[in-house]
């Protein structure tokens, strides 16, 4: 048989994950901290802030046709673990090799004319973190957060990544598990989502608490006036 006729054997599900799930035990035992994406069900993300992520990614035409390589690694558990800090995403992907790929993903800030944007449209709209972080906010205000170039949420462009693997696609596997482990991570702690992007989601409250305050203050001096 000629190298060109070599076809990779048939791995099942069930070898994918008891793969997976025997490397993270080893890695438990060296560190405890460790955060894998272990999923309940099908669903990658469950909450407004994961499944907005994953659609934000999914309606970007860079991404469409690749993204969903990641699906399958993400529900075997094969992202071992994901690391979501200020700006930046590290994860180990478990792929067909014994040790685990690492992948970086950052992401930039909110630009600062978006942030102020969406600050004046949370006008009067938000009453506390937990609303926010639930998404129980106005469908219109969800809209504006998800707008394409102009909510809350990256495009291509504001995304770098890399990943320790051979394979030389613009988005190999791993990164794309990667990024679909981000969406589950954010049902878990949609808070996460803020820091990822530099943002301080305390100021969408303070905002709407101040700006509905300035008004009950001046439909209180006219009453008295």
């Amino acid at each position: 048989m000629g190298y060109w006729d070599y076809y990779p054997p048939y791995v099942t599900v069930a070898e994918k994950r008891a793969k997976a799930a025997k490397k993270l035990k080893q890695l438990k035992k060296k560190n405890p901290d460790i955060k894998p994406v272990l999923l309940e069900g099908t669903a990658i993300a469950k909450t407004w802030w994961g499944k907005s992520w994953n659609r934000n990614l999914e309606s970007y035409a860079d991404y469409s046709n690749r993204i969903g390589r990641g699906r399958s690694y993400v529900r075997h558990g094969a992202v071992l673990d994901l690391q979501i800090n200020s700006g930046k995403v590290e994860s180990l992907v478990q792929g067909t090799r014994s040790k685990p790929y690492s992948v970086s993903v950052k992401i930039k800030a909110v630009n600062k004319k978006i942030w102020q944007d969406i600050k004046a449209a949370c006008e009067g709209k938000l009453d506390s973190l937990q609303e926010l972080l639930a998404g129980k906010f106005p469908k219109a205000l969800g809209e504006i957060f998800a707008t394409q170039g102009k909510g809350l949420f990256p495009s291509p462009k504001e995304i770098d990544f890399s990943c320790s693997c051979p394979d030389w696609a613009y988005m190999c596997k791993h990164v794309a598990a990667t990024l679909y482990g981000i969406g589950a991570r954010l049902d878990e702690d949609p808070g996460l989502f803020f820091r990822l992007r530099k943002a301080k989601m305390k100021d969408l409250i303070t905002q709407a608490v101040e700006d509905k305050t300035h008004k009950l203050l001046k439909i209180a001096k006219k009453k008295t006036a």
